[in-house]
């Protein structure tokens, strides 16, 4: 069930034509699940913010909250399950075996899915990373399920679907999906989309562990080595505190270093919006949106970009938006905290230089004395 532009979620009572009670299988189901992505050892952050997410599911449920960690025998799948604990969860389930130790789908698929047969979650939420992407729509396939992916806000209703809202029409619209009559109601949701919740030190609480129930000698896929990739580090806009992007109001590609000069003097990252990306210039890495990066910076200035709502929902969660627009009916203006109507090609230089003169070194000394 699709419901566009935001408008609230129909009633339960309004669905009850379309919803069948659910097979007796299912109605022991019960608890919200979060992936814990381990990569290289690190648990990636969207974890955390996952953890956040679930734990207003959950209680708004009455149920648990718990964590899913699937790594290696070691310290740093321990180490993850300690941080679900800090970030809330209630009880962790762990799957340890060597052949965790490198993501490849058919171990993962094999440890999750075996996890959901025997213990029964009610929703199951994965970071819309490489790695959780791939895995959840293999675990939704194994189980005959629904996924929603990219997900930008969650929520459940009086009878306890998930309700899981994401842009759809090449972003033009806000869809809330239902997973009716299935369970696990999977659902994946991109990196920074969710706020980071506080991390609080707790013991470790209950701890259920399964054993790998696969071999190698059952996985097709082998892993000969580790190469990272060299571009990885160069752009980092989803963790950013500051960014600065440009749009098609630039007029031309040339233009652009009016941003990454802005960008340099504020210590900040650069991008892009969608277009810039489609007309060559500027790599994707670089562009901000729902088919792009979703970012959470303390500031986000915006020159010369519409702000269309799929650009919209990539950066909504920035603390101060500051948008700079010749057009002063720019959509960007209705969820900007700061709108400047003027020609952000004549305008970013100017702002460039007072930034400069602020914080250069000689700035800082005459404003401590």
């Amino acid at each position: 069930m699709l419901n566009a532009n935001r408008e609230p979620p129909p009633p339960a009572a309004g669905r009850a034509g379309m919803k069948k009670d659910l097979p007796e299988h299912f109605k022991d189901y019960h608890h919200v699940w979060v992936f814990i992505e381990l990569e290289r050892g690190q648990v990636h952050p969207v974890s955390f913010e996952l953890l956040g997410e679930g734990r207003k599911l959950a209680d708004k449920l009455g149920v648990q909250l718990a964590g899913v960690v699937l790594g290696p025998p070691g310290e740093a799948s321990w180490h993850a399950v300690a941080e679900a604990f800090a970030y809330d969860a209630d009880l962790v389930y762990i799957v340890e075996a060597p052949l965790l130790g490198d993501y490849r789908n058919e171990p993962f698929t094999k440890a999750m899915t075996d996890l959901v047969n025997t213990y029964k979650p009610e929703i199951l939420l994965l970071g819309a990373t490489m790695r959780g992407r791939d895995l959840a729509g293999s675990v939704a396939t194994t189980l005959l399920t629904g996924l929603t992916a990219d997900c930008t806000e969650l929520d459940v209703d009086p009878d306890g679907s998930l309700a899981a809202t994401r842009p759809t029409f090449g972003g033009s619209l806000l869809c809330t999906i239902y997973t009716l009559n299935c369970r696990p109601q999977m659902a994946t949701v991109r990196p920074r989309v969710m706020a980071l919740p506080q991390r609080v030190e707790k013991p470790v609480g209950r701890i259920v562990e399964l054993k790998l129930s696969m071999v190698e000698d059952e996985i097709v896929t082998k892993v000969l080595g580790f190469l990272p990739d060299a571009q990885s580090a160069k752009a980092n806009l989803a963790y950013a505190d500051v960014v600065i992007a440009g749009g098609l109001g630039l007029g031309g590609a040339e233009n652009l270093q009016l941003v990454t000069k802005l960008a340099r003097a504020l210590g900040a990252e650069y991008g892009c919006s969608r277009p810039l990306v489609q007309k060559g210039w500027m790599p994707a890495e670089r562009q901000i949106g729902q088919t792009g990066k979703t970012i959470r910076p303390k500031l986000y200035i915006a020159a010369g970009i519409s702000g269309a709502i799929q650009h919209r929902v990539g950066v909504e969660g920035a603390d101060l938006i500051v948008a700079i627009n010749t057009n002063p009916n720019a959509p960007i203006f209705d969820f900007a905290h700061v709108g400047i109507a003027t020609d952000a090609i004549r305008f970013l230089p100017a702002l460039t230089e007072a930034f400069t003169r602020r914080l250069s070194p000689h700035s800082r000394d005459k404003l401590a004395s």
